[in-house]
C-alpha cells in the first residue's frame, strides 16, 4: 500500500482526485483502506476501480471479463464457469460503465484529430431495432465513442458529433462519412466559434476556418456496389487531399477505417453478430458492451497498421499508444483496476470577498491558474 499514489475519492472533499498531497494515509492495512487527513473519511483500495465492493476473485472477474471483450457468449461463459447468468450481466455492465469512465477521462480531451471518419451500425436487439453511431481518428485508429439511439436521426448524430468535438482541438480537421444528410447540419452547427466584436449581445458564431467535410455516397445495385460518389461539402480540395494524404497515407475520400472498426466490434460483441441468437435485451447492455470492447480495442490490442520498423525489428502499438495517451500496452486487469479520479475541487460561488477558510483552501486545493 502507498499512500502516494493513491487520491481521495469523496465528492465533497477539497482534496479530491490529488496525488501527492500528503493528505492520505494507511488506515488498516489488513482491510487494505486509506483515510484522508481532509474530510477524515476512509475508503477502500479499490474505490473507483471495477474490482470495488467485488464479491468474487479478482482474477475470474478479470478472464470473465477478458472474454466477454472477444466476443465469447454469455451463455459459455456460464457453462464453463458455473455463474449465474445475471452475476455475468451484472459483470458487463460493471466493466462497461468503468470502460466508459476511462474513455471520458483520458480520450474526451483536446488533441489534433486531423481526419475523422464517422459511420452508423444497425443493431437487432430483443423486440427492438437501435442504431450505434461510432467516430474514429483515422492516423491512430482511435475509436473516439460511440452513441445509441432507437432512430437514426439527427439527435444521434449530433450527440456523436457533440463527443466528437470535445476530443478535437481547435484548428484542421477533415471528416470523412457516408450521404446521411445529418452530418452537414450537425457538423456545420457544431463546429462554431464565438467571434466578439465591440457590439454589445449575443457573439456571432463563425465555422472553423480549416474544417472540411467529405462525403462517400455509394449507389447499389442488387445489394452490390456499382459506383461511388466522393463529393467534399465543407473545404477546399487541395486541404482535403492534403489531410487524406497525412492521416492515411494514400487514397482517396473514403470510411473504410471506420467500417473496418464496424467489423472488429461486430467480430468482439456477441450481440453484434448478424443473425446471432445472443441479443441484447436493452439498450444499457448494448452500450455497456461497446465500451467494453472500445476501450480494450484502445488500450489493450495491438493494432497490426500502426506498428513501426526500427533496425529491422517491428515495435507494436495499440491505438493509444499511436496517440501519445499511453507509453505501453495494458492489460485487460490493469485496465479494470485503474482508478478514475474525480474532477477537481472548484470554490464555490458566493458575493462579496471569500472567507479566511475558503482562501486558504483555494491556496492548498487548487491550481495557481485557477481563478475565483
Amino acid at each position: 500500500m502507498d499512500p502516494t499514489k493513491v487520491f481521495c475519492p469523496n465528492e465533497d472533499c477539497p482534496g479530491r482526485g490529488q496525488i501527492g498531497k500528503g493528505n492520505i494515509w494507511i488506515h488498516s492495512q489488513k482491510e487494505k483502506r486509506y483515510k484522508c487527513l481532509e474530510c477524515k473519511r476512509t475508503f477502500s483500495e479499490t474505490k473507483c476501480t471495477a474490482f470495488y465492493r467485488l464479491h468474487k476473485e479478482e482474477e475470474t472477474f478479470t478472464l470473465v471479463i477478458t472474454l466477454l471483450s472477444h466476443g465469447c457468449p454469455l451463455q459459455a461463459i456460464v457453462a464453463a464457469f458455473g455463474l449465474d447468468e445475471r452475476t455475468v450481466s451484472s459483470w458487463r455492465e460493471r466493466a462497461g460503465a468503468h470502460c466508459q469512465a476511462v474513455h471520458q477521462y483520458f480520450i474526451e480531451k483536446p488533441r489534433d484529430l486531423g481526419q475523422v471518419q464517422c459511420d452508423e451500425l444497425r443493431v437487432k436487439c430483443q423486440g427492438i431495432i437501435l442504431w450505434v453511431a461510432m467516430a474514429i481518428m483515422t492516423s491512430t485508429r482511435l475509436w473516439l465513442g460511440a452513441e445509441i439511439s432507437e432512430h437514426r436521426d439527427m439527435r444521434l448524430i449530433q450527440n456523436l458529433i457533440n463527443r466528437v468535438r470535445r476530443c478535437a482541438a481547435f484548428g484542421v480537421i477533415l471528416f470523412c462519412v457516408d450521404g446521411l444528410s445529418s452530418y452537414v447540419k450537425a457538423i456545420w452547427k457544431e463546429f462554431r466559434e464565438p467571434v466578439y466584436k465591440s457590439k454589445k449581445g449575443r457573439p456571432q458564431l463563425k465555422v472553423w476556418e480549416k474544417l472540411c467535410l467529405a462525403q462517400a455516397v455509394k449507389r447499389y445495385q442488387k445489394k452490390h456496389v456499382v459506383e461511388v460518389d466522393r463529393r467534399i461539402v465543407i473545404g477546399h480540395g487541395n486541404r482535403v487531399n492534403a489531410l487524406i494524404r497525412k492521416s492515411q497515407g494514400k487514397g482517396v475520400i473514403n470510411t473504410a477505417f471506420i467500417e473496418r472498426v464496424n467489423a472488429t466490434f461486430r467480430e468482439h460483441l456477441c450481440c453484434l453478430v448478424r443473425r446471432g441468437r445472443a441479443l441484447a435485451v436493452k439498450s444499457k447492455t448494448l452500450q455497456a458492451g461497446v465500451y467494453l470492447v472500445g476501450t480494450v480495442y484502445n488500450f489493450c490490442s495491438y493494432h497490426k497498421s500502426l506498428r513501426l520498423r526500427s533496425a529491422g525489428e517491428y515495435f507494436q502499438r495499440t491505438p493509444a499508444m499511436a496517440a501519445g495517451i499511453t507509453t505501453e500496452c495494458w492489460t485487460v486487469r490493469y485496465l479494470l483496476s485503474f482508478a478514475v479520479p474525480p474532477s477537481p475541487w472548484q470554490p464555490p460561488k458566493q458575493r462579496g470577498r471569500p472567507s479566511l477558510a475558503t482562501k486558504l483552501l483555494i491556496h492548498k486545493w487548487c491550481k495557481p491558474d485557477s481563478t475565483f
